[in-house]
């Protein structure tokens, strides 16, 4: 008997097995554990994972492609209505500008809404908009000698090297 041979109906269970689980418009990979499939979602890390999983009344290291439909859609339902099972200073959008509800933002949903506040700040030329227009740094970084976009500053050994080897080839 080899390793590669499945053993005592293990073959079922790869039959049962999801490769992909989707959830809102991402793709999740089945084939890890349910923390660690949900941390793969934009606005969801470890500590989120964590909870949702337990939210959800789902073991988080259970395979996430080998769970039940319903308890697929329990955690897609956590997950939707985040802000319902957190602590309110956990979700990811507290007191929206626009709106003024604390929500918890998830997916291609979280990246409209950054692009959408990073236009605003554009729009009123607040101190980060501006950063952000020049393309500078907009956290207080140090810039004196980081994030330079020209090339490398200081001694650039292989053009030496090929300065000394073309006055070498030409003294002989």
């Amino acid at each position: 008997m080899s390793a590669e041979e499945p053993q005592d109906g293990s073959a079922e269970e790869e039959d049962n097995l999801r490769y992909f689980v989707r959830i809102g418009q991402t793709d999740l990979d089945g084939t890890k554990s349910v923390e660690r499939s949900l941390t793969d979602m934009k606005g969801i890390g470890k500590r989120t994972a964590r909870i949702v999983a337990d939210a959800a009344g789902v073991d988080r290291h259970a395979t996430f492609g080998r769970l039940e439909q319903e308890d697929i859609d329990a955690v897609t339902d956590v997950v939707q209505n985040f802000e319902d099972h957190a602590p309110e200073w956990m979700v990811n959008r507290q007191k929206d500008f626009f709106s003024g509800e604390t929500t918890h933002k998830v997916g291609s949903d979280l990246e409209q809404k950054r692009r959408h506040d990073i236009n605003r700040m554009k729009m009123i030329s607040s101190y980060k908009g501006v950063r952000h227009k020049r393309g500078q740094k907009v956290r207080g970084q140090r810039t004196k000698s980081t994030g330079r976009t020209e090339g490398t500053i200081g001694v650039n050994v292989e053009a030496i090297r090929e300065e000394a080897e073309a006055e070498e080839g030409g003294e002989e």
